[in-house]
This record gives C-alpha cells, structure tokens and sequence, in this order.
C-alpha cells in the first residue's frame, strides 16, 4: 500500500487554522507538490441539525473525508493537508480508515486566549456590535464558541497530539505556515 503524507492543522476554535491551511496551500503549490486541501468543518455542514449521540458530526465529515479524498487522488493529489478539531489519539485511527496507507503528522497551533477570543467575537457580524443590538441568539453562540475554544485549548494541552507545536501570536500566516511545513519536513517551507 502506497504512503499517503497528511498534514493535520489542529488547534481550537479561532486559533487561525483555515488562514493557515490557505498559507500552506499556497507555499506547497508555489513548490509544484501535488496535494489537496480541506477545511474538513465544510464535510460536516449540513441540515437538520446533528445527532445526540454526534453533535460535531464527526461520521459525517469521516465518511465524507474518504470519499472526497478518493476524488482528490483520481485527480493527482499524493498528499492531502486539512484544518481541523482533532481532540483524541483514536480520532487519529478515524482519518487512517478514512485515508488508506495515511501517514499522518499533526501539527497543533497555539496563540494566546486574549487574540483567540477576539478572533472568535469577530466572527458573528449579525446586528450591531458597537451599539449592543446584538440577537440574544448570537450572544450565545458566541458564548458557546468561547466556552469551547477553552475547552478544546485545554485539552489539547493535557492531550499533546501533535508532532510540532507552533505558536500563532503576534506572528504573519506566511511565516507560521513555513514553519509549519519546515517543522514536518514537508516541502514548500
């Protein structure tokens, strides 16, 4: 079976993982690598809403993810690189049966509380902020969002998955997705 290099960008919520999947992206197609990207939260976006007993709709995105990837390779992709919540070592066995022969390196991005909330309070633009006509509605999702982007942060510090722990703060995406790359040995640093 051939080895399948993928890349896992992980972090909480708000830490800056798209930005950085779209920097790689963007490095590993300047280098001429065949690869594919994914923001794997789009495999989970659907409706009515998820389960109980899956509320981050993870066997959807998993199901999906080989499919997808399935796709990807017919078209050329050798390495796929995804932006992701990954929380657990088993989860890690999920993207294994999803990716046959995946030879995964997990990279865990990581900024301050302060910068990741701020990230997290800009997201939800309905209503008017600077006035306080904010929907009760997005008042609490973000008050949700917060709570678990604490959470998750948390436990990825008890949990050390990663490969490479990169720090996002006060630093340009261009820089944290070379180092991305050049602390997993992945061209295009």
């Amino acid at each position: 079976m051939t080895s399948i290099p993928v890349l896992l960008i992980i972090g909480p919520l708000g830490v800056g993982k798209t930005t950085v999947l779209e920097a790689v992206e963007y490095r590993l197609r300047s280098a001429g690598v065949p690869f594919a990207a994914l923001d794997l939260d789009a495999l989970t976006q659907a409706y009515p809403p998820a389960p109980g007993d899956d509320p981050y709709r993870s066997g959807l995105m998993f199901a999906n993810l080989a499919a997808v990837w399935r796709n990807f390779q017919l078209a050329g992709a050798t390495r796929l690189v995804c932006a992701y919540v990954v929380e657990s070592r088993d989860e890690l066995d999920r993207y294994r049966a999803a990716i046959p022969g995946a030879a995964i390196t997990v990279v865990r991005l990581r900024g301050s509380d302060e910068t990741v909330q701020a990230r997290l309070s800009g997201r939800i633009t309905q209503g008017d902020p600077a006035s306080g006509d904010v929907p009760k509605e997005v008042r609490e999702r973000r008050t949700r969002w917060s709570a678990r982007s604490r959470e998750l942060a948390a436990a990825m510090d008890r949990a050390r998955l990663e490969d490479a722990l990169v720090e996002t703060e006060g630093r340009d995406v261009h820089t944290i997705a070379a180092e991305v790359l050049r602390s997993t040995g992945w061209p295009g640093a």
